[in-house]
């Protein structure tokens, strides 16, 4: 079993939608509450792209097993040198050490580019992603309480950050 990465193509995105939309229906890892589209998720990722943003695929065996990026995190040009990431593994690929792979790809592309800050924001019950995080060195650094509605029920947003100089 080689893990491979390597960056988004579009003929990528049937696949990220099914995952994507496994984590839409089944969880609160995207606040989101209609399914996405394929075209609307390569929307998504030819703006992220044209911005000069990565998108970024793993593999094994040429099977997608997840995936990631990362791309503006608020819209002033005073926030130019920090991005949000967000790092997505195919639901019976847990525990194999994909993601790790995805989010330090993703650090070593964003030091590349010369970004000074990581932001990751998580839903406060992924508590496997918060300690994920922390492995690689994320602070919790802000919750913003009730600030979605899902399922019924009000979620806390987890507001994690990485200095990545």
């Amino acid at each position: 079993m080689e893990i491979k990465i390597r960056p988004y193509q579009t003929q990528d995105a049937e696949t990220i939608v099914g995952i994507l939309n496994y984590y839409i229906a089944n969880s609160t890892a995207l606040y989101d509450y209609e399914l996405r589209t394929l075209e609307q998720q390569q929307s998504i990722f030819e703006e992220k792209l044209f911005k000069g943003f990565p998108v970024i695929v793993v593999t094994i065996d040429e099977r997608i097993v997840g995936f990631g990026y990362y791309s503006e995190f608020r819209f002033r040009e005073a926030y130019k040198f920090t991005v949000e990431h967000s790092v997505y593994v195919a639901p019976n690929e847990h525990g194999n050490g994909i993601g790790k792979v995805i989010l330090q790809n993703l650090i070593d592309l964003a030091k590349k580019q010369k970004l000074h800050t990581m932001i990751g924001v998580i839903d406060a019950e992924n508590e496997n992603s918060i300690a994920f995080h922390e492995q690689f060195g994320f602070a919790t650094v802000g919750i913003i309480r009730e600030s979605g509605f899902k399922f019924d029920r009000w979620l806390h947003s987890v507001i994690m950050q990485l200095i990545l100089e």
